[in-house]
């Protein structure tokens, strides 16, 4: 529902423009004494600047997704006491409108509030609560309900909405048919690969009806999800204003003219980035913010002489800075010279502190502890899995001695078939690579070895070595191993895993595209027995149609089969 107070001329300078900061920003979800910082830094901008309003993102003050903290009944109480602080401070000044959960009359809403006056002037309920991929709203807020009301602001009609609201016509339409002349939408809307696209085609649906909208979006990462800004303006005739880049936090200036329905930003359009470079800022973003977020010093990996581990080593660079970032080789009796010569020239050209601990030791005191055990049996993945395991328990050590996190280092080929060592190679707090295929992380090595994203506290150059890139991909867990000894070619498998995966087709669908049938079977095998597996490996963004995590949760315990 909307809550309006008496209609009250509260500013003086009714000229049917409004004058707005967009406040893109990165909020810590939880952290409601340093959100109200910085929106008091917005603030402090916005009344330096003769802004009218200051345009801050959705729940802004708790964070999003602040998921069951919502539950919290202290949560959100001292979330609403930081709302009527900041009201306080709009008694002489710019008006607020702000993000926060609210619980009213018995019920918990996802609410946007406009402070003018020192008071709380009017109160929105977000109306579409998203329930599917990696939205739960429903299981925590109450829909809000009743007409949709505009607010009068320097005498233009303002209708309010937030993200999913407008992701379907019923908002904007009823907000129309109420009188408004521009929506402002506050947003918590995560990024993916194809998300800038979907944006506009589905807001363009609506937006024929000819009211203008200002979109203002969250910034930075949260768990598995990362959020890209990217806010923009819209006019009544679908001209569109980039007022902000994305995976940047800013603010900016922009003018409505209640006369010609226009937007007039203060500023230059920003530029958004497309393709590999998106994906890979996405990914640096994510990682940066959680080892940052959580207030780990850095971070510590394996970096082995294969492209997973470069890869990784390259972003956690880029996100935190050479200094902050610790490789580690672990070799055994079967790493080869080459990825021994490899993994430290990927090293030094990142400028990481990079240590060399032989796991051979510890291999060999466990093949003397388990001798009797595994008398008169042969050698197979279980003293494999020993290595990887070794590797593990090293990294930790080194982790809680040191207090750097452990990055780990599979993608998501690997973690589909369940081609991972289990408190081995998926040990570890964070996974940069989590939902990229196995093709798409040749594609992003040599995308970075030809760029430095915007931001990157990174080297420029080849910092992934060539011959990382070009040799056949192993595990080197035994003698002369390759990937594809038990996987089919990465380019066959990362096609079929789309097809299971992100696009839940039926193997009929994937074998029309020229496939072998017992390979698509064998994989579609692989895939459902790992998933336990997957359930115990750490967070890592969500750059794709359909994560491994809160997008896709199959029961562990399942016999079905497409067969």
């Amino acid at each position: 529902m909307i809550v309006t107070a008496p209609k009250t001329s509260y500013l003086s300078n009714m000229t049917k423009t409004l004058k707005m900061l967009a406040a893109q920003h990165n909020p810590v979800v939880g952290d409601i004494k340093g959100n109200k910082a910085l929106a008091e830094t917005a603030y402090a901008e916005a009344r330096d600047k003769g802004a009218d309003l200051l345009v801050l993102s959705e729940l802004f003050n708790l964070g999003y997704p602040a998921e069951d903290l919502v539950l919290k009944p202290a949560a959100v109480e001292h979330s609403m006491a930081a709302i009527h602080e900041l009201a306080e401070l709009t008694t002489k000044g710019p008006a607020i409108l702000i993000g926060s959960p609210w619980a009213a009359d018995g019920k918990l809403f996802n609410s946007i509030l406009l402070l003018q006056g020192g008071i709380i002037r009017t109160r929105y309920d977000k109306r579409e609560l998203p329930n599917y991929g990696v939205f739960d709203e429903k299981r925590i807020f109450d829909p809000g309900e009743g007409a949709h009301e505009t607010v009068e602001m320097n005498g233009i009609q303002v209708g309010l909405a937030i993200c999913e609201d407008i992701w379907y016509a019923r908002v904007p339409a009823a907000l129309h048919a109420a009188g408004a002349e521009v929506l402002l939408v506050p947003n918590a809307s995560p990024w993916r690969r194809t998300v800038n696209a979907e944006r506009h085609s589905t807001f363009s649906a609506w937006a024929k009806t000819g009211v203008p909208y200002l979109f203002v979006n969250q910034v930075g990462g949260q768990d598995e999800l990362v959020f890209d800004g990217a806010s923009y303006a819209v006019d009544f005739d679908g001209a569109e204003h980039q007022l902000l880049g994305d995976f940047v936090s800013g603010t900016a200036i922009v003018t409505y003219d209640g006369d010609s329905h226009r937007f007039v930003p203060a500023d230059d359009p920003a530029k958004l980035t497309t393709d590999w470079e998106a994906e890979y800022r996405a990914a640096t973003l994510a990682l940066g913010d959680y080892v940052n977020k959580n207030r780990f010093p850095g971070v510590v990996l394996g970096l082995s002489g294969g492209i997973d581990s470069a890869l990784t080593a390259a972003i956690a660079v880029d996100a935190l800075g050479p200094d902050r970032v610790w490789c580690v080789m672990m070799p055994s009796k079967y790493t080869s010279s080459d990825s021994l010569e490899d993994a430290k020239a990927c090293a030094e050209a990142l400028g990481v502190r990079y240590d060399n601990i032989n796991i051979a030791p510890g291999v060999g005191a466990l093949d003397e502890m388990l001798g009797a055990a595994f008398a008169e049996t042969q050698p197979d993945t279980t003293e494999e899995n020993i290595q990887s395991r070794l590797r593990g328990l090293t990294l930790m050590a080194l982790s809680n001695k040191f207090g750097h996190m452990v990055v780990t280092t599979g993608n998501k080929s690997e973690m589909a078939v369940g081609y991972a060592t289990l408190y081995g190679d998926m040990c570890g707090g964070y996974n940069a690579l989590k939902d990229f295929y196995k093709t798409e992380v040749f594609a992003l090595s040599r995308w970075r070895n030809t760029a430095v994203p915007l931001g990157a506290l990174g080297p420029g150059g080849e910092v992934i070595p060539d011959r990382i890139i070009t040799k056949p991909p192993s595990a080197e867990l035994r003698e002369d191993q390759k990937d594809e000894d038990s996987l089919p070619p990465y380019e066959v498998l990362d096609d079929i895993l789309r097809g299971l995966v992100d696009g839940e087709e039926d193997l009929d669908e994937i074998l029309t595209r020229g496939h072998d049938a017992a390979t698509v079977r064998r994989i579609e095998h692989l895939l459902y027995i790992a998933e336990y597996k997957r359930r115990q490996a750490p967070p890592g963004v969500k750059v794709g149609s359909k994560n491994f995590g809160r997008d896709r949760r199959y029961p562990i315990t399942n016999r079905f089969r497409d067969d």
